[in-house]
């Protein structure tokens, strides 16, 4: 009987697409992946470590996983594994802590499924990950994750990842395509294409200098793939040709996700950012003027370091008046080895509570806005498989959420369909796939 592996994911998409590709190599080696419940020999748990809470989360999936099955074997790899592998290696019931250059050699370590009396841990220092390992997600029939960069080399002070991942690299134009062409034939319709800075891709072999652009235009062309996204790109990385490219593409969808991290020229010095607010601004006006359905999605923190009330207002009132869709709002939690975290003018938690309490409900009324600027549009919408209450839920390119009763028939189809209402409450209906919408 072969052995049995369960695998949860905490943190970001990059995650969820090495965690299938670890998944892989466990098939390979003759486990077969159960779910989280079913009593697996091994648990894999990919860790994040961007804030406190996601070391938390780490602690509390361990518990339960020991729960569902006491005498299975736990690893850990991610985030967490790198940067903290002793404070993990106290963690009840952890066996095994692999670093970033060793968790793509997982089966290596895995030869004797035994529970010692001691953790178990490999972890080189971060310079070692210097390879790029393809990746990209499934189980999803709808929507793929590829993996195309990987690692950071700014320097953003509040920020742990190159410490966890290592410096940037990237996948050839070639290897990405040939995985595009496999998702292609896997039956999938939308790819969104991840990393830690994937503006920053890059090639560069002796005369040859392949840059993010290049590979824009190169998978725009794979056929078989009806949608791809940029899931985040830096604004001064999104240069007037990608946006302009994804205008006019035949794959490329109207939906960019911009960082900010703030709208204060002063934090954003503070934070090492490498940009003002000035050109975010101008990057949301260039992409309005040729796209006015686009979706822009933004990330912002509050609570930094030193950000007085003032310049919590300023960046409040500056997003206020940028014409985005949402936002995705972080409260600044201090990380170890990081400049932010010994900086003055710490900011007390509750301050931090109410700002992003009030970044939070300004997410919720530019959302709404947004859709209903989109009514009475048609749009092709791709629903996915998830169903809850009866109800099955979709997309449109330019990611407005919308539901529908659950119908087997529709699960990763595309239906046309007429945008009419946004619910009172924020959720979606529609009465055909392709007549009225409600729109989330």
């Amino acid at each position: 009987m072969s052995r049995k592996v369960a695998f949860y994911t905490l943190g970001c998409k990059l995650n969820y697409s090495e965690t299938s590709t670890i998944g892989r190599l466990f098939s390979e080696a003759g486990f077969q992946t159960v779910g989280f419940t079913e009593t697996p020999d091994v648990f894999l748990i990919n860790t994040c470590s961007v804030t406190d809470n996601a070391d938390k989360k780490c602690r509390k999936v361990v518990k339960e996983a020991l729960k569902q099955s006491p005498n299975a074997y736990i690893v850990i790899v991610g985030c967490y594994a790198q940067l903290k592998p002793a404070e993990i290696s106290e963690i009840p019931g952890v066996d095994l802590v692999l670093g970033a250059a060793e968790k793509f050699r997982i089966i290596e370590y895995l030869t004797d499924l035994t529970k010692q009396p001691k953790t178990i841990v490999y972890n080189q220092p971060i310079v070692e990950a210097n390879q790029f390992v393809p990746s990209f997600s499934y189980g999803d029939r709808t929507r793929t994750f590829l993996k195309v960069q990987d690692g950071c080399d700014y320097s953003c002070t509040f920020c742990t990842i190159p410490l966890a991942r290592g410096s940037s690299r990237s996948d050839t134009i070639e290897s990405v395509i040939s995985q595009a062409q496999a998702i292609a034939a896997s039956g999938v319709k939308e790819i969104v294409l991840t990393g830690v800075n994937i503006g920053d891709f890059g090639i560069r072999d002796g005369s040859r200098e392949d840059k993010f652009f290049d590979l824009v235009k190169a998978l725009d062309e794979v056929e078989g793939i009806d949608r791809i996204r940029i899931s985040s790109i830096e604004p001064n990385l999104l240069t007037e040709e990608i946006i302009r490219f994804v205008a006019n593409s035949k794959r490329f969808v109207p939906h960019f996700h911009i960082p900010l991290q703030s709208g204060s020229n002063k934090i954003l010095g503070l934070m090492r950012r490498r940009y003002k607010r000035e050109l975010y601004q101008e990057k949301v006006a260039a992409i309005k003027a040729i796209m006015p359905h686009c979706c822009i999605g933004v990330d912002v923190i509050v609570g930094f370091p030193g950000e007085t009330r003032e310049d919590f207002l300023d960046t409040y009132n500056f997003i206020n008046g940028l014409d985005i869709s949402y936002l995705h709002v972080f409260t600044y939690s201090e990380r170890e080895n990081t400049p932010a975290a010994e900086m003055p003018g710490t900011v007390p938690g509750s301050q931090r509570a109410d700002r992003s309490k009030m970044l939070h409900i300004l997410s919720d009324k530019k959302r709404r806005a947004f859709y209903t600027n989109q009514l009475g549009s048609n749009q092709a919408v791709l629903f996915e498989a998830d169903q809850k209450d009866g109800y099955m839920h979709g997309f449109t390119s330019n990611y407005v959420r919308v539901k529908v009763k659950f119908d087997p028939l529709l699960v990763n189809e595309t239906r046309q369909v007429l945008l009419t209402s946004v619910a009172d409450d924020g959720d979606v209906e529609i009465a055909e796939p392709a007549a009225e919408v409600l729109i989330h």
